[in-house]
Parts: C-alpha cells; sequence; structure tokens
C-alpha cells in the first residue's frame, strides 16, 4: 500500500485539511478510505481532503506523512493528477468558448443553433462510459492542432475543417473500432450540412474516417495534422502514458483481459510497423521520440504477459 497524507494547513470550513492520495490507484485510495470511514463527498478527482483531527488517525493506519511539495511531486508521477485544466467544469467552459469562436468562421453558423449544436457535442463527450474517450482528450486534441497550425503546416484554408473534424471525430464511442469512427463522420455531415459548404462537409467527414488508420497521404497537411494531435498522447511523460492505458483499457470494459491485451498488441505492431508515427515536422520533433519508447515498452509488458492497466 503506498498511501501519503501531506500536514493539514489547508483552510476550510472553520479548521484546516490535508491531502491524502495514492501512488498505485484510485481504488487503492478509496479502499483506505473507505475502511478510514471518510466520506466519499471528500474525494475531489484524484485526492481526499481530510480534516485536521483526522490527521493522526490515517497516519496510524498506515498513510506516510511528507511535506506538500513532496506530495504534489509523487501524484504528479503516478499519472493520476488532475490538473486545474483538466477538471471536468473547466473542460467544458473552456470548451464551448471554443465552440463558439469557432462558429464565427463557419460561413452559415446561426448563434443559437450553432450553440445548443454545441452543447449537445458535449454532452456526449461526457457520456458515463467513457474514461479516455471524454472532454480532456478532444482538448488536448484540439491543443495539438493548435501546436501544428502556429508550426506553419496548416494552411488557413484547411484550419476550419481539421478543427471541426478534431470536435467530432469520436463524437460517437461505443468502444467498436472502425464503427464508432462511421458513425461519427455521419454525424458531422448531418450537423454541418447546413452551416458549411459541401465540399467541406465532405472533408469533415474524410478526415474522421481518417482516425480509424492514422495513415494520412504524404500530401495531406490536413489529415496529418489531425492524426498527429490524436496521437499526441503516445508521447507523453511514461506516468502520464500509463494513466492513459488505463483509460483506453475502461473504455474497453466490455472486453475481457486476454481479447483486450491480444487486440492491445495488434494496434501497438501496427502503430511500430511505419517509419514514423507521427506525419508532420512538428509532431516528429517534439513526440516521436518518446512516443515509440512507451509504445515498444508497453508492446514488451502484453508480449511477457503482464496487464499495464493495472497499478
Amino acid at each position: 500500500m503506498s498511501l501519503y497524507i501531506d500536514p493539514p494547513v489547508w483552510p476550510a470550513h472553520g479548521t484546516v485539511f490535508s491531502h491524502l492520495v495514492s501512488d498505485a490507484s484510485l481504488e487503492e485510495l478509496h479502499t483506505f478510505a473507505q475502511q478510514a470511514g471518510i466520506s466519499g463527498r471528500a474525494f475531489d478527482r484524484d485526492h481526499y481532503d481530510v480534516p485536521e483531527h483526522r490527521y493522526r488517525d490515517l497516519v496510524q493506519r498506515g498513510a506516510a506523512p511528507i511535506s506538500g511539495g513532496q506530495l504534489a511531486r509523487i501524484l504528479a508521477a503516478s499519472g493520476m493528477r488532475v490538473t486545474t485544466r483538466e477538471r471536468p467544469e473547466k473542460v467544458r467552459k473552456n470548451l464551448f468558448a471554443a465552440w463558439q469562436r469557432l462558429g464565427a468562421a463557419a460561413p452559415a453558423a446561426e448563434t443559437a443553433g450553432w450553440a445548443e449544436t454545441g452543447q449537445r457535442l458535449l454532452d456526449r463527450w461526457e457520456e458515463p462510459h467513457r474514461s479516455y474517450h471524454a472532454p480532456h482528450h478532444l482538448a488536448a486534441v484540439l491543443r495539438g492542432v493548435g501546436i501544428v497550425e502556429r508550426a506553419g503546416e496548416l494552411p488557413a484554408d484547411l484550419r476550419l475543417s481539421v478543427r471541426l473534424a478534431g470536435w467530432y471525430h469520436d463524437a460517437v464511442y461505443a468502444g467498436e473500432a472502425g464503427r464508432d469512427e462511421e458513425a461519427s463522420a455521419q454525424l458531422a455531415q448531418q450537423d454541418l450540412d447546413a452551416v458549411i459548404p459541401g465540399h467541406m462537409v465532405e472533408e469533415v467527414g474524410r478526415l474522421i474516417r481518417l482516425t480509424a488508420s492514422h495513415l494520412p497521404e504524404n500530401d495531406d497537411a490536413a489529415g496529418a495534422a489531425l492524426v498527429d494531435a490524436d496521437l499526441e498522447i503516445l508521447g507523453r511523460d511514461p506516468a502520464v502514458y500509463r494513466r492513459y492505458v488505463a483509460q483506453v483499457r475502461a473504455d474497453y470494459s466490455h472486453v475481457s483481459d486476454a481479447d483486450f491485451a491480444h487486440g492491445r498488441a495488434q494496434v501497438l505492431q501496427r502503430l511500430l510497423s511505419v517509419p514514423s508515427l507521427f506525419h508532420t515536422r512538428t509532431g516528429y520533433a517534439r513526440w516521436e521520440a518518446a512516443a515509440r519508447r512507451n509504445v515498444e515498452g508497453e508492446l514488451v509488458q502484453l508480449q511477457s504477459g503482464e496487464r499495464p492497466w493495472r497499478p
């Protein structure tokens, strides 16, 4: 068991609070909290807030006392830290603002109808069965597109199509590879048919379908920008990558461990079979080396019988 608690110095509700965390799993953290009689209402995304009068008892029960700085570093290294930017209440607000800004560039977007479409779309991304394919992934894809765009690798006339494809690429998510992308493309084309020109509607659908293979043609700047942004997670810090793997496993909870491991290994082998995981110069420079290390490491674990999504 790897539980940690920092000193009770955080003021609220007439007392001061400590933070209780695990560096192994939220399941371990919840079990410890339940056994210690800590209310589930005290859980805040990646930690429990516990009042000063519980501090000594929790230390006696096995939580290691450390400083606030040490706790923050441990939580970050575990891959379970939920940053302010990732918290759902912040993510939805920021994403909706981005959707509204995007509407200003859509030729026939009407303010009311556009806003309603955006809210419905965000409702889809927030469906309770999603773990990785959720709003934080959408936000990451849009940031990735922005990185490629600012590097000068996404011409101005392609930007609206790519961003709309980013918004819709996992709008339908049932854990059925290929079918989800097709259904998402059809939804996008239905929603956008009266908002943007027909050729752009078709392009958005094409880009969404491309995320099933992540293999754009050499001269496909729009496709390269979108798939690189979609795969950017592969090039993150190892702790964040481990969290991503666990979240993807949760998204496929309807599949047995053996079947998921087999399918996941095939996906990783396919990713490693191409000369480059990333197709833009920016993506290759920023994410390629780390992504290959992460993917190769996960594949080795799977081939040795390990289950990398477990703590």
